[in-house]
């Protein structure tokens, strides 16, 4: 890769996010007009999975949900990466699937949102988890199809040993991929500015190794996303005025599996992305634990609602849990250059 090249594609992915950044700021206020004029309001789920009342959860969050804050916001970020990867950044090898996926994934998302804020889905707030499960592994093994049949691979890479070639177990092993991170992203989309950030750590980490990997147009797909969650971020911190929604934390989740796959750094992503990884270990070791043990582990689940149980502000487990972000994406950026996943 020359250096001329280099600057090129460099140019590319910047003036992608910028335009991302841009056009999520332009549609934000447009957004905000509907979403407090039909009232988009999250409502606040009141039982767990085994039908039990969330007396934590509501007395930690009691304060935020009678603000009437606004959810779906995620639709500006979906919009807006779709809109500028369709008309600047479109590619059968590399976009079409990510692109795929994150519109997939937003309009599951975009369901389970009209529920919750119609108040249709009883305690749950929104679909049950079992169907949004099923929607979101047809969406994996859709797009693990066109992974292996249309792009033909059918290997993985093992960071020191090189690349594995399973055949057409590959597509199970994307819809695992998909379905594991957009529902760990949906789990830790708990706390202001929490996902947002979390999300953007780990799509700049993906966008430099695609960079220095010659896929320049990925790269450019995953700055797009960042540049769209900075502008969200800017409204979710806290205190937020908006949520991203169930359509923004499963077109966002869904997405990056499929970048991982894309960029042949899947298991890497469990590096990358360790604290979405922590999030939903800790909801599912919780679910297990009072199923079978008749006992909680955690005071509240996934761990960000523990922290705040045993004292610690909102912003401190955010800022601290992007801190962790950034560690171990560095790692995972290490990683990924030893391991043989840059040539």
């Amino acid at each position: 890769m020359t250096l001329e090249s280099m600057t090129a594609d460099l140019i590319h992915v910047f003036l992608l996010s910028i335009g991302a950044f841009l056009f999520a700021m332009f549609l934000t206020p447009i957004y905000t007009f509907f979403a407090y004029r039909y009232k988009f309001w999250k409502q606040q789920r009141s039982t767990s999975t085994d039908g039990k009342k969330l007396e934590v959860f509501t007395k930690l969050h009691a304060a935020k949900f009678r603000r009437n804050i606004p959810t779906m916001a995620g639709i500006i970020g979906v919009f807006s990466i779709a809109a500028i990867t369709l008309l600047f950044n479109l590619d059968r090898a590399e976009t079409y699937l990510p692109l795929a996926a994150l519109v997939g994934g937003g309009i599951v998302g975009l369901i389970d949102d009209i529920i919750n804020v119609r108040g249709l889905g009883g305690g749950v707030g929104g679909l049950r988890s079992g169907m949004k499960f099923t929607m979101i592994t047809l969406i994996g093994v859709v797009l693990g199809w066109f992974f292996y049949a249309k792009l033909g691979i059918d290997s993985f890479h093992v960071p020191f040993v090189g690349e594995v070639a399973i055949g057409w177990l590959i597509v199970p092993l994307f819809t695992f991929a998909v379905v594991a991170t957009g529902n760990a992203v949906n789990i830790s989309d708990g706390l202001d500015g929490l996902a947002g950030g979390l999300l953007a750590i780990s799509f700049s980490t993906f966008g430099v190794i695609a960079l220095l990997q010659g896929n320049s147009m990925m790269a450019g797909f995953c700055f797009t996303v960042v540049g769209a969650l900075l502008s969200y971020l800017w409204f979710n911190i806290h205190p937020a005025r908006f949520f991203m929604g169930d359509v923004g934390s499963f077109a966002f989740g869904v997405a990056l599996g499929v970048v991982a796959m894309l960029t042949d750094t899947l298991l890497l992503l469990p590096v990358i992305g360790l604290v979405f990884v922590l999030e939903a270990g800790s909801s599912l070791t919780q679910i297990l634990s009072k199923k079978f043990f008749k006992k909680k582990i955690f005071i509240s689940a996934p761990v960000h609602h523990h922290l705040e149980a045993i004292g610690w502000p909102e912003t401190k487990v955010t800022m601290r849990f992007w801190v962790i972000g950034c560690v171990v994406a560095f790692t995972g950026f290490v990683l990924a250059i030893a391991g043989g996943h840059i040539a």
